[in-house]
């Protein structure tokens, strides 16, 4: 499976070119994140917190979503920002994405445990390629999370079916999405989700051109 998700997710070798890491701590919802992000060829994307996380946040904190007590997964976690704020606030959380990210994920979340502990549980963390082992998980989640993971066209219809699977018990999508036209992500949210969703754009930002989107399963 792992040679498959390979083949269908590559890693960009030529996106950062030297090796190096950093610490930086955001403020989010009321609450200061330090995210440690290793840039190297061998993470990709995965290594960095994109804008449209923190607009994510920033969106639920805008629209006040309690998200205590409530079940969450994110995809394409990479970083794991959205989920560990997500758990800060009092939810049951699981941080997904490919297994090269996992370490990466793991250890920002040891950094952000509270000396008092998590309100709810600490995050899960699981590696998950769309479209191949999805099944394995549960649908039983209130939300489905991502951010910038609409940007690979041959990955769309594996990230569909597998919020398709996520979603057959109810959960509620939001990604957010930088919406650059080389990558597709518009003809994602106007053709293919769609498909097999409602979806509604629920924050514009013109100036970042970030847009994030709110789907449930028909």
């Amino acid at each position: 499976m792992i040679g498959d998700a390979a083949h269908i997710f590559p890693a960009e070798d030529g996106l950062f070119e030297e090796t190096f890491s950093t610490d930086n701590t955001y403020r989010v919802h009321g609450l200061n994140i330090t995210i440690h992000q290793d840039y190297s060829a061998s993470l990709g994307v995965a290594a960095s917190v994109w804008d449209s996380a923190l607009h994510l946040c920033q969106f639920f904190e805008n629209e006040s979503l309690d998200l205590s007590g409530t079940r969450i997964i994110e995809l394409g976690g990479g970083t794991g920002l959205v989920g560990i704020v997500a758990a800060r606030l009092g939810a049951h959380v699981t941080i997904t994405d490919l297994p090269s990210a996992v370490s990466q994920i793991e250890r920002n979340i040891a950094v952000n445990t509270p000396l008092s502990g998590w309100p709810s549980d600490g995050p899960a963390v699981s590696a998950l390629a769309w479209g191949l082992d999805h099944s394995r998980f549960s649908s039983s989640w209130d939300f489905v999370l991502g951010a910038d993971i609409v940007y690979l066209p041959e990955t769309f219809p594996l990230l569909l079916d597998t919020l398709v699977h996520l979603c057959r018990d109810g959960a509620v999508v939001y990604l957010a999405s930088t919406m650059r036209r080389e990558h597709g992500a518009q003809d994602f949210y106007d053709r293919m989700l769609p498909q097999m969703f409602s979806v509604e754009l629920v924050q514009r930002d013109p100036e970042n051109n970030i847009n994030i989107y709110k789907a449930t399963l028909r």
